[in-house]
């Protein structure tokens, strides 16, 4: 089957960081980057081998075929649906299958389709279930032929939740595009052994009734991969995906009551003699959060405890303060850690963070895992622990969920979530301000939109600095970073406020480097929250090095070195206005023309470039009036360029400004040219001024060898221009002018150069009529040149 070629990178099957190791010292992700928008789009550049290769048709290729010739039709999926049903003829199984099959795949899908392979594509589906016991995975990944463009996966298993969505999380991680999705539950019967005895695909799975099993076919085709061991690795991550799936779901309540039941304990515990030894708070946050968890607040993916022990492998004690290790409780596992983890983990090896916060006397933990969900979404596990005490009031052991907190967890208000509430009511109080005033209302909002995974694990202090200092920022247009480091030492969160103009993609890939850099991350991740606010936020999470944590941040040094990289040209522009000119000056230019640039003068000039054109176009009052300036760039030197060749990064540029009407380049090159150099570029701008559009043309210049410095000769170029420009000067193939009011004469262009000749008007028109210089005249004020070096030349 072809089907429309993929037009991207080839897939990337690098095995992705799913291994479990929620230790408390847990490693990096082995992701290691934060999500980045890649692709490819289009067809640009793309070579005539590389058209045959994506299978499109030699008579494609033609210089004569419109785009629209290449476009496939969209197709009606009803329709292809009722012509494969038709061709199923008498089998009535197949007919019904293909109608459940395809009934809710998009048209825009199954271009490419014919009724025939979806026929063909529903029977092969009901070859694969032939035999199946419950709770057994059926899988099969095809090998593409030469001209297929997409690797089909097809999938038998029992119904249950969240298939569709952690699957297509494995393809996503893996960089290979879904190009067709279709999962329908289908309605079977079976044999004892698992023979297929009867497929019911026109009975609804809400009326199945006893005997009758729910299954889900899907059918992926994805980008081609062709490589079988590529495939074969993509395989095992599947079943293991689907394992993880039906592990959480089968699991779900056995967790859902492990937490209901530890809410009972603890809440018992407060009066008992086994109470633990922390602030009566710790054990209301506890109870109240098991609870609100267990009320589909928090999706179980895994549990399992853990107790302390001597790293000969004897129970700990009070008493003993030796070598210590975490272990798990054979037995205790359940979802995703259902394997049990014989192996100890020595708390010295863990880093001293996480060490300090495993014998730490605080009854709740939260925090994230290192690892990420391979179940629903692909996120950074929950990781909720409630520390075991001994009689002596020691820690002994551990309870852990592993999981995500549900869409309602980040609905609900902030006042009603379970531990985060007191620490919203202890910031309010702290703050002071009446919640009816609008100071109070603005900082109730801010503890609102706050990220929620934030408000669990931040400490009250540290949520009191920030919120408060966002508060501060009402109304500036600065950036702001707030850092807070984990517990355990594996990542730092970076809230970062900026002016929400300056959130771009360049700008938030440039604030993302920083981070890496500066905090010795080792991957990333971001969310961002953009509205009519002022204010943009950008949340990053930076995964640290472990064996290499980052020192003390200076975060003021941090922000102001984001705020450098992350400043528009608008802001650096007024910034250099206000310094040169003051305040009431600088506003006014900044209004006249900050708007009045194109984004391609802003992209190739900096603001202090644009503060010396400004000085010319400032001069322009005038339709057809003129200004020019000649300099010399300096452009950063590349590295180990010699001293000698310094120059060569020198670039000379001339820029002529208009007012009011353009110039054609047509008649600028041979004015140009005239003066003995080369343009090696032009870019020209148009300034829209308030008061009438200005023409910008900026030239690149090489000049000939043994040329004298510009500062001698700039006065004298640009005159020499605005006269020729003007119609006072004139040259042809054979002579060109030297010469122009005021100049010397003694200039790179004629200098020592017998072509060249010095002209003056004739008495009849100053503009036309030209006479040949003569020895009476040279040296005269009625010579154009006053130096008799020039003056002495003949014309051909």
């Amino acid at each position: 089957m072809d089907r429309r070629p993929a037009i991207k990178p080839g897939p990337d099957l690098r095995q992705a960081d799913t291994g479990r190791d929620d230790s408390l010292d847990s490693a990096t992700d082995g992701d290691g980057f934060g999500r980045l928008d890649t692709g490819v789009t289009g067809m640009t550049g793309s070579s005539i081998d590389t058209l045959y290769d994506l299978g499109l048709p030699p008579e494609a290729l033609g210089d004569d075929v419109e785009d629209s010739e290449l476009d496939e039709p969209v197709p009606n999926a009803e329709r292809l649906v009722a012509q494969a049903v038709a061709l199923a003829g008498d089998d009535h199984d197949a007919a019904t299958l293909v109608g459940r099959f395809w009934r809710f795949a998009p048209d825009e899908e199954l271009i490419g389709f014919t009724a025939e392979e979806m026929l063909d594509a529903a029977r092969a589906h009901r070859d694969l279930a032939q035999q199946r016991v419950p709770g057994e995975l059926k899988l099969r990944i095809h090998e593409p032929d030469a001209d297929q463009h997409h690797t089909v996966i097809e999938i038998v298993t029992d119904d249950m939740p969240f298939l569709v969505d952690s699957v297509t999380a494995l393809l996503n991680s893996h960089h290979l595009d879904v190009h067709l999705l279709v999962h329908p539950l289908v309605v079977v019967r079976r044999e004892p052994l698992g023979k297929l005895a009867e497929v019911s695909a026109d009975v609804e799975p809400d009326d199945a009734i006893d005997g009758d099993l729910i299954e889900s076919w899907m059918r992926i085709e994805i980008d081609p991969v062709r490589d079988a061991d590529q495939r074969e690795r993509l395989r095992r991550e599947l079943q293991r995906v689907l394992t993880d799936v039906r592990e959480a779901v089968e699991d779900w309540p056995k967790m859902r009551q492990r937490a209901l039941a530890l809410a009972d304990e603890l809440s018992s515990a407060r009066t008992s003699d086994n109470r633990p030894p922390v602030p009566e708070k710790d054990i209301t946050d506890s109870v109240e959060l098991l609870r609100w968890l267990a009320h589909d607040h928090f999706t179980f993916l895994g549990y399992r405890e853990y107790r302390l022990v001597d790293a000969d492998g004897a129970a700990a004690d009070a008493e003993r303060v030796g070598g210590k290790a975490l272990e798990a409780v054979l037995g205790t596992g359940l979802g995703i850690l259902r394997s049990d983890s014989p192996e100890a983990r020595t708390l010295s090896s863990m880093t001293p963070e996480a060490h300090e916060k495993v014998m730490e006397k605080r009854l709740l933990i939260i925090t994230k895992a290192n690892s990420r969900a391979t179940v629903h979404r692909s996120a950074y596990l929950d990781y909720i622990g409630f520390k075991i005490f001994n009689e002596a009031g020691e820690v002994v052991g551990e309870r852990r969920f592993l999981g995500l907190f549900s869409t309602t967890a980040y609905r609900t208000s902030v006042r009603e979530l379970p531990v985060v509430r007191r620490k919203v009511a202890e910031v309010l109080d702290r703050s002071g301000l009446s919640q009816r005033s609008h100071s109070g209302k603005d900082l109730l909002q801010i503890l609102e939109t706050y990220p929620r995974d934030e408000l669990f694990q931040i400490k009250t202090d540290d949520l009191y600095h920030a919120v408060i200092g966002v508060l501060r920022m009402a109304g500036r247009r600065q950036l702001r970073v707030f850092l807070r480091r984990d517990a355990y030492g594996r990542f730092i969160s970076c809230l970062i406020y900026l002016p929400r103009d300056r959130f771009t993609t360049q700008n938030r890939l440039r604030m993302q480097d920083i981070l890496l850099r500066e905090l010795n991350g080792v991957g990333v991740d971001y969310t961002t929250r953009v509205t009519e606010s002022m204010l943009a936020r950008v949340h990053f999470i930076v995964r640290t090095d472990p064996a290499n944590p980052p020192g003390d941040i200076d975060a003021d040094l941090l922000a102001e070195e984001l705020a450098d990289a992350t400043r528009l040209w608008d802001d650096d522009y007024r910034l250099v206005l206000e310094r040169k000119l003051g305040d009431e000056q600088a506003k006014h230019l900044f209004s006249r023309y900050a708007d009045a640039f194109p984004e391609g003068y802003k992209d190739g000039h900096t603001p202090y470039e644009a503060m010396k054109d400004l000085a010319k176009l400032e001069l322009l009052e005038e339709p057809g009036q003129l200004e020019m300036h000649l300099f010399r760039k300096q452009l950063a030197p590349r590295p180990g360029t010699p001293e000698a060749d310094l120059d060569e990064t020198m670039d000379v540029r001339f820029k002529v400004y208009r007012y009011g009407e353009p110039m054609m380049l047509s008649a600028v090159l041979p004015v140009l040219h005239s003066l003995g150099v080369r343009v090696v570029d032009e870019h020209p701008y148009e300034v829209d001024r308030v008061d009438g559009r200005i023409w910008l043309y900026d030239f690149g210049l090489r000049l000939p060898e043994g040329h004298q410095e510009l500062a001698e000769v700039r006065p004298h170029v640009e005159n020499a221009f605005a006269a020729a420009w003007r119609g006072e000067a004139r040259w042809t193939a054979s002579t060109s002018w030297c010469c122009a009011v005021g100049s010397p004469g003694g200039r790179w262009w004629c200098c020592g150069r017998t072509r060249s000749t010095c002209v003056r008007p004739g008495p009849s028109s100053p503009r036309t009529t030209w006479s040949r210089p003569s020895s009476r005249t040279r040296g005269s004020p009625r010579c154009w040149s006053s130096s008799s070096r020039c003056a002495s030349r003949r014309a051909r």
